[in-house]
């Protein structure tokens, strides 16, 4: 008989803490990625230029947004070490300062994106597009703020461990998304037919939605109210605000980068060819939606690491970063599995795969899953070693970590591979593996030197 397999009792709480929290953050990125999904195969049934003048808005509107939401993933992890340390005075003026920032940074990017057309003109792109792209962008610059609200709430609810809260939120603003997206696009229920501009607008009134949903939640809910977040609003805590933007700018610089890496895959598939980026597309996706579930444990990492510096609590610091991590490197085994042995499945997702015409993109997507399988596990231990490592608010070296990663070695790489040898498209996909793998040692072993070294 195999013998049991024993765990003591700080792991299973851990376990179950963990566990508790990661479940409704992974759906709830699952739900938050759907809406995107959902704006894709609405607009698509516009036809093909409304939806390459929606996907080039919003690669801008992106960019831009990223930039903002990576400052504010500082709330959670400088929150939770305030509620740990037992300074709730603390936690409310870092929520109340994430809301400034919010604000702030919402105008900034009202003011930088809204010459959108000239900015795509400047970039080469053809009038007639750009002007239908800047129409979704105007539309839709004005959700930015209370989106970036909704973020720095979220951080306090599931510092309060009320990640049920964040799903209903989420499950509200997907339902909102989808119906006005039908309105506004179509004209249906009295709305006017906007088309491109109705996207952008649903996108706006869906971020409003949620913003009053989070906010009432916070004001209503037992737990939550008392800690009256939104009380004093007007008044600035300016110590507060800079060790925000001293933790959030890194992690923003960080974002940026491994976006960057992504986004010049693209650009090099689309020097290949019409079948590679196609192929890459459908790949790319079924990645980003398995990234999903670490993207969520990784969440609850930040929390339970930051709860765990708060109460100086260094070996309760490695267990909620360790187990977070082995979580992550589990789940992640299962999309490998799958893309290793069904892409044809995968792929007819996407495309229709008895046409002869969709032959090359089918071949090469099966070969670009193969390589995406086995980059699952790398792509899941640095996002969640990433997540642990802020919840330390060491946010400077892993940034230099992911520019030596992502920008020193994987473009060259996959750049070198793609266009240098025979491999081509799977260059590219190999060059990728070689940086997510790079970034994963090296933020575990950064993870590892600083909490062994509090530990002497």
């Amino acid at each position: 008989m195999r013998p049991a397999i024993h765990i003591n009792a700080p792991w299973r709480a851990e376990i179950r803490a963990t566990s508790r929290l990661a479940g409704p953050l992974v759906i709830t990125q699952l739900a938050q990625f759907s809406l995107s999904l959902t704006d894709t195969i609405l607009i698509g049934r516009l036809g093909g230029e409304a939806l390459a003048a929606v996907g080039l808005a919003s690669t801008l509107y992106i960019v831009v947004y990223l930039l903002c939401m990576g400052i504010l993933a500082a709330v959670p992890p400088l929150a939770a070490q305030a509620y740990g340390a037992r300074n709730p005075r603390l936690m409310r003026r870092t929520i109340r300062q994430g809301l400034w920032i919010s604000v702030m940074l919402g105008i900034l990017a009202i003011g930088a994106l809204w010459p959108a057309k000239q900015i795509f003109l400047m970039l080469g792109q053809a009038p007639d597009l750009t002007a239908v792209s800047q129409e979704y962008v105007r539309a839709a610059i004005w959700g930015i703020a209370p989106g970036l609200c909704v973020i720095a709430m979220r951080g306090f609810i599931s510092v309060m461990d009320r990640p049920n809260f964040i799903l209903i939120v989420m499950l509200t603003g997907f339902t909102v998304n989808a119906l006005a997206d039908y309105a506004f696009i179509f004209g249906v229920w009295g709305f006017p037919k906007l088309e491109v501009m109705g996207v952008g607008l649903a996108t706006t009134f869906t971020n409003f939605a949620m913003c009053a949903a989070i906010m009432l939640i916070s004001m209503k809910a037992n737990r939550l109210r008392r800690y009256n977040v939104l009380g004093r609003f007007w008044r600035p805590d300016w110590s507060v605000l800079r060790d925000i933007l001293k933790v959030g700018l890194p992690i923003s610089a960080m974002i940026m980068m491994e976006h960057s890496l992504f986004a010049s895959a693209t650009f090099m598939m689309g020097n290949l060819g019409t079948a590679e980026v196609a192929a890459h597309t459908i790949a790319l996706q079924l990645a980003a939606t398995s990234f999903m579930v670490p993207l969520g444990i990784g969440q609850a990492a930040v929390i339970r690491v930051g709860l765990a510096v708060g109460r100086n609590d260094i070996a309760g610091v490695r267990r909620a970063g360790w187990l977070a991590i082995g979580l992550g490197f589990t789940f992640m085994f299962g999309p490998a599995v799958l893309f290793a042995i069904a892409p044809r499945f995968l792929i007819e997702l996407f495309l229709d795969i008895g046409d002869p015409v969709n032959a090359d993109v089918l071949a090469l997507g099966i070969s670009y899953l193969l390589i995406a399988a086995i980059f699952q596990l790398s792509d899941g231990i640095q996002c969640i070693a990433a997540h642990a490592l802020r919840g330390l608010s060491d946010t400077r070296v892993p940034m230099l970590i992911a520019g030596l990663s992502f920008l020193v070695i994987g473009f060259p790489s996959a750049f070198y591979t793609a266009f240098y040898t025979p491999l081509r498209g799977d260059g590219i996909w190999w060059g990728l593996f070689i940086a997510l793998s790079l970034v994963a040692v090296l933020l575990s072993m950064r993870f590892h030197h600083q909490t062994k070294k509090q530990l002497k």
